[in-house]
């Protein structure tokens, strides 16, 4: 069975990661400012967070659908998306976020800031998207 709270308080969490990164680093940041060890190390931080919040979700759905077991994070997304629980885009998009979650973890000292400092201006708002679409799949409380 789909536990809607936990679903519910993930998405609150997300939002709490995203709201702090438009604290952090507002439309108008430039780079030379972003560059700053703090600003940079939070950002990297807040984005590894929201990305695994989503991925959080992710499975919730699946192990409360019974979806079935998946073999690794990509196999969510393939899972949500032929039960018609997320679109191709979103699909691809969280393919996209895992993998940059994964330099982000896992090349911490190999982090390209620049690369960073261009999801926060362009990316964020892949995450209210997925919020979006799993909100209208999300059963009624």
């Amino acid at each position: 069975m789909l536990d809607r709270n936990r679903i519910l308080a993930k998405i609150d969490e997300l939002d709490g990661y995203l709201d702090e990164l438009d604290q952090i680093a507002p439309a108008k940041l430039k780079f030379k400012e972003y560059q700053e060890i703090e600003k940079k190390r939070s950002c990297e931080r807040l984005l590894q967070l929201s990305i695994e919040a989503v991925i959080d979700i992710c499975k919730l759905f699946v192990s409360g659908l019974r979806l079935g077991l998946p073999a690794e994070e990509n196999d969510l997304f393939d899972k949500m998306r032929k039960k018609k629980l997320l679109s191709k885009e979103m699909t691809v998009t969280l393919r996209e976020m895992k993998g940059f979650r994964n330099i982000l973890v896992h090349e911490y000292a190999a982090v390209d800031d620049e690369l960073v400092f261009k999801a926060i201006k362009t990316k964020l708002k892949d995450f209210r998207k997925f919020k979006k679409e799993i909100l209208v799949v999300l059963p009624r409380g």
